[in-house]
């Protein structure tokens, strides 16, 4: 694991996981969750990247600024996805990265950065949210994470709904081949608002699939260990194939 700044600010930084084998890599890009809050960090996803470095998949587990941190929350923590994601390109030669194999995933608040992402940036064509807060209007009226939402864009709905719309994935267009993810025993993000986000993309005609783990609870998802991985690990390489 190497890790690397892609900005000056100390959180705006990554960990670059690359298989034992030789390159090209394909890449998965993964935003960790935490309700977007400095408390949580990527450390978190270090089982999930060695996981997938055994498949032969480089990740790029990225950090960001966060609510806590100077300039976190909307619109930081979103400039610094977008500027993560663009560092990829600085990276592929010297650390051989197969560009046109990239996914973009995200666990829980990660999960609506990574759709939110692939929806402000067209060259993403594959994109996954793992037990993601993907509908944002939904997740204010639920209260989830303790109004974790309202603090993140700076208020309601009504009182600042630019931000709704800029950052709301439910209400981006989003090209992007989507996977949902989502444990039908999550306490913590509600599995209805990944079944929902899917049933209404389709409407629109995203591409769009959504699994349900039975069983499954928020951080089962990002468990190699857990029952759940396996289903995980074979639609990412699927994805990635």
């Amino acid at each position: 694991m190497t890790r690397i700044p892609y900005g000056t600010a100390p959180e705006q930084f990554g960990e670059l996981h690359l298989p034992p084998a030789p390159g090209p890599f394909a890449v998965a890009m993964n935003i960790h969750g935490g309700f977007w809050r400095s408390s949580f960090g990527l450390a978190q996803a270090n089982p999930l990247c060695d996981a997938l470095g055994a498949k032969g998949i480089a990740v790029w587990n990225l950090e960001y600024r966060r609510l806590g941190d100077p300039g976190g929350g909307w619109p930081g923590t979103f400039q610094d996805i977008r500027s993560g994601y663009r560092f990829l390109s600085q990276l592929a030669a010297r650390y051989k990265l197969n560009l046109g194999k990239v996914l973009v995933l995200g666990h829980s608040a990660g999960g609506q950065l990574a759709l939110c992402l692939a929806g402000h940036e067209p060259a993403i064509t594959r994109a996954m949210s793992l037990a993601g807060v993907v509908d944002l209007q939904q997740a204010w009226e639920l209260h989830l994470g303790n109004n974790a939402v309202a603090e993140f864009l700076g208020g309601s709905p009504k009182e600042v709904t630019e931000h709704y719309r800029e950052a709301d994935p439910m209400q981006l267009s989003v090209k992007a081949t989507q996977w949902l993810i989502h444990g039908a025993s999550d306490d913590v993000v509600p599995s209805s608002l990944s079944r929902n986000y899917t049933e209404q993309k389709k409407g629109r005609g995203e591409n769009a699939h959504y699994l349900e783990i039975a069983s499954a609870s928020h951080l089962d998802l990002i468990d190699p260990h857990s029952s759940a991985w396996p289903k995980i690990e074979s639609t990412i390489l699927h994805l990635l194939a």
